[in-house]
């Protein structure tokens, strides 16, 4: 075994030099430089994972497998011989966007999903360990495999202007949150049709919350939590920040009309309508008049 530990470490510099990973980490630097400009993540809050199982040919992943196994406290059969990029857990976006390298971890989940392998790579020589939220991730990630989505990107962010609004009485349900939200800006509505997910305040980091965020991710691509953050998922890194940069400009619009002492009109039932009906943004199938008046 200890031989092939030694193979595994010799050759990370190499897997972390993928030509495939480097243009990754490009796009996770500028990503985490939004985030952390933005205030969206605060000291070592905001955490990420990606799949990048396609990075990786058969032989890689075997010798993946020579790194010690890490136990996991449930099973994740439908990620077995899946590569994520995993955001390290007490790492900081600023640091990131600085050098994503340092401050992620590879997770190779093993044959049957119950153990994973860690693989860092740091200039000190300590090892990142995966996110707090590890568990979360990995049952979206799950979730995500099992529906044959196209998204592989799971970003969880405490975008201020969200946080705020759901700090108001009301704004605590998935109804109130839409309207507000989609009555504000056209473009809410184009991107994001299937509105956001909401879930009443649950400890962070609990079983319940993960519970509830598989939930609204079933049919939805955001879910807010009160007072305290949201998820969202994307095709890539940049389009999950998009969706939670989208939200945050129709909540500002909100907050900013209140501030100039009105409450603000918003889009009629009739605007929304005509937008729907345009045709224009990725408005398919989804019943979103159950949220309008």
């Amino acid at each position: 075994m200890t031989g092939n530990i030694d193979y595994a470490q010799n050759s990370t510099n190499s897997i972390f030099q993928k030509k495939e990973l480097k243009t990754l980490f490009r796009e996770i630097a500028e990503v985490a430089e939004y985030l952390w400009q933005r205030g969206w993540a605060e000291r070592n809050a905001g955490n990420f994972s990606i799949n990048v199982t396609g990075f990786f040919t058969g032989k890689e992943l075997d010798s993946l497998a020579a790194y010690p196994l890490n136990p996991l406290t449930k099973s994740y059969p439908a990620l077995k011989r899946k590569v994520f990029i995993i955001s390290g857990t007490g790492t900081r976006m600023r640091d990131m966007a600085k050098n994503p390298g340092a401050n992620i971890c590879l997770v190779y989940m093993c044959e049957t999903g119950s153990s994973c392998h860690i693989i860092t790579q740091t200039d000190e020589g300590v090892p990142v360990r995966p996110t707090s939220e590890l568990a979360t991730h990995l049952a979206i990630q799950q979730q995500l495999v099992e529906k044959k989505a196209t998204e592989t990107v799971i970003i969880h962010a405490h975008v201020t202007e969200l946080v705020a609004l759901t700090q108001l009485p009301a704004f605590t349900s998935e109804y109130a949150i839409n309207k507000v939200l989609w009555g504000m800006h056209p473009e809410t509505l184009l991107f994001l049709p299937d509105g956001v997910g909401f879930i009443p305040f649950t400890l962070p980091g609990s079983e319940s919350i993960a519970m509830a965020t598989l939930k609204g991710f079933e049919t939805r691509k955001v879910v807010l939590w009160e007072k305290h953050g949201c998820m969202s998922v994307g095709n890539s890194i940049a389009e999950a920040f998009d969706h939670l940069d989208l939200l945050a400009k129709s909540a500002k619009i909100y907050f900013l009309c209140r501030s100039a002492g009105t409450e603000p009109e918003g889009l009629t039932s009739a605007q929304l309508q005509e937008i729907r009906d345009s045709g224009v943004g990725s408005m398919d199938d989804y019943n979103y008049l159950k949220f309008m008046i």
